[in-house]
């Protein structure tokens, strides 16, 4: 990770604190200032403020003898709020940060002595796990966001090429495995993430249009595999509006495509069938193993004329870990959409026979309205506008500008929070739309957001990430989960430019 960037542990629930080799403290997290109190308050702060005068041997000598023989992770005491001292199991990370050499120290407790008899108490050694399994998830998350920003930038330039070969292409089949690949690393990146996020969501998910994701994630495939299948999409024009996570739903619908592709054997054609309609039930339903209480629901059917799965298989095809795929597969896959759509209050029922193929039916409770189509939406992905891509990241500021100015639109690039109220409040430019990470170092995407929205309250705000979902009070609504595709980058640009130019 650059070593300007908002360091992961800046929020972590453990003290940290980022030190150079001569003992002056440059940053410090919230959880280590409510444990060190005052003794930060100097100027500059300096850590021999909290290093014990009984350790024989001062910080700045401490740091030269570990730089001789370093260890990552070693206990160390220090003096705490109150004037009490206490031993740490600390985690010692060198890092170059603004031309300095300097320390990440990150404490955890170590029970020794004294300490030792407190870890004896019921719950003391649960905290202990909890705090170390936090540093785990805390580099799960970092690590998944930065996975994801790379792989954003593979999956976009594979997909845009894609979409300009021509289907005998010497170079289409390469560019069909790079695509590929990127897209396992996804699913890699996208489980890495679930697992680092422990909190279930609180907020109310807004109300979406299954049409658009299912045609979303269809897309994609059809791009991917070329003219290998036949494709069927039968929509309900007049669809049933549902509330549901759309990264998340679009996972767990990739997830029943890529079984729906690989039913057939390497090489092999056949059909594969999209249908989206609405199921109004006056009295609770029994689809093989969902029951639907009675009530309306949106329906997504899913079905392939592949291979088919085996009766005595199918009973157990949503259990975690059980597969009749072979290595690498995880036997995550269904179980991962099971637990998406059972989280959104939904089923899924999937029946099968061997030799004739699959269907796979998602339920998603309905609410009292109807989803609008956006107009045009079939109708290509060139546009017009100014469009300000915000990152700090430069291959994916290099990416958007390739695909969107390919596409007709006029892209302008800022790689701070700072630089894009910048350019937004430069004379002379007219921008219709920003597309802005939400993790950034200095100001972050929320904040930014905001300055924007005190700027021009009208103008619509498009949020990217890797892992964060937004509060729709703060994003408007528009958000496109990392990584994703040039379709996908273009399909969501001209949804919300359509969307503004319809309110106008």
């Amino acid at each position: 990770m650059k070593s300007e960037v908002t360091f992961g542990w800046e929020n972590a629930a453990w003290p940290a604190l980022l030190v150079t080799a001569g003992g002056e403290i440059l940053t410090v997290n919230a959880a280590a200032k409510s444990l060190f109190g005052t003794a930060l308050n100097g100027n500059p702060p300096l850590l021999a403020a909290i290093w014990p005068s009984d350790s024989g041997v001062t910080a700045v000598d401490f740091f030269k003898r570990w730089e001789q023989a370093p260890l990552p992770t070693t206990s160390l005491k220090f003096n705490v709020s109150g004037g009490a001292a206490a031993v740490f199991s600390t985690a010692i990370c060198p890092i170059s940060h603004e031309g300095k050499n300097c320390f990440l120290l990150q404490l955890l407790p170590a029970a020794t002595g004294a300490e030792a008899a407190t870890a004896a108490k019921p719950g003391a050694t649960d905290a202990a796990l909890k705090q170390k399994l936090d540093c785990v998830l805390q580099l799960a998350r970092t690590v998944s966001l930065d996975f994801n920003n790379a792989l954003t930038g593979v999956l976009a330039h594979t997909s845009l090429l894609l979409g300009k070969a021509e289907p005998e292409h010497p170079w289409r089949r390469s560019l069909l495995e790079v695509e590929k690949s990127a897209a396992r690393a996804a699913e890699i990146a996208s489980e890495l993430a679930l697992f680092s996020r422990q909190e279930k969501e609180t907020r109310r998910v807004p109300v979406g249009n299954l049409n658009l994701v299912a045609s979303r994630c269809a897309e994609f495939f059809k791009n991917a595999h070329g003219t290998r299948f036949n494709w069927k999409m039968t929509q309900e024009r007049a669809l049933y509006a549902a509330r549901f996570d759309e990264a998340k739903l679009q996972q767990a619908l990739t997830k029943i495509f890529e079984n729906a592709v690989e039913a057939f054997p390497a090489n092999a054609t056949g059909q594969i069938a999209v249908e989206t309609r609405n199921v109004e039930l006056t009295q609770a339903t029994q689809d093989l193993n969902v029951r639907l209480a009675a009530g309306n629901y949106v329906c997504v059917e899913i079905s392939d004329n592949g291979t088919g799965i085996e009766a005595d298989a199918l009973p157990r095809i949503f259990e975690p870990f059980f597969t009749t795929k072979r290595a690498p597969h995880r036997g995550l896959g269904l179980a991962l959409v099971y637990g998406i759509i059972t989280n959104h209050g939904g089923g899924v029922a999937i029946s099968s026979q061997p030799g004739k193929g699959t269907s796979a039916r998602v339920y998603l409770p309905a609410e009292n309205s109807l989803v609008r189509e956006a107009v045009g939406a079939d109708k290509g992905y060139r546009g017009t506008g100014t469009i300000l891509v915000v990152d700090d990241e430069g291959l994916l500021l290099t990416m958007a500008e390739t695909i969107l100015s390919d596409f007709g639109f006029k892209v302008l690039t800022a790689n701070s929070g700072q630089k894009a109220l910048a350019v937004l409040t430069q004379p002379g430019n007219k921008v219709n739309l920003v597309i802005t990470d939400l993790v950034m170092p200095g100001m972050g995407g929320r904040e930014l957001i905001e300055r924007i929205r005190e700027l021009d309250p009208d103008l619509p705000v498009m949020c990217t990430s890797g892992y964060v979902m937004p509060e729709d009070h703060k994003t408007g609504g528009g958000y496109l989960q990392k990584p994703f595709t040039s379709t996908e980058l273009l399909l969501k640009v001209k949804a919300m430019l359509q969307a503004t130019t319809a309110v106008d």
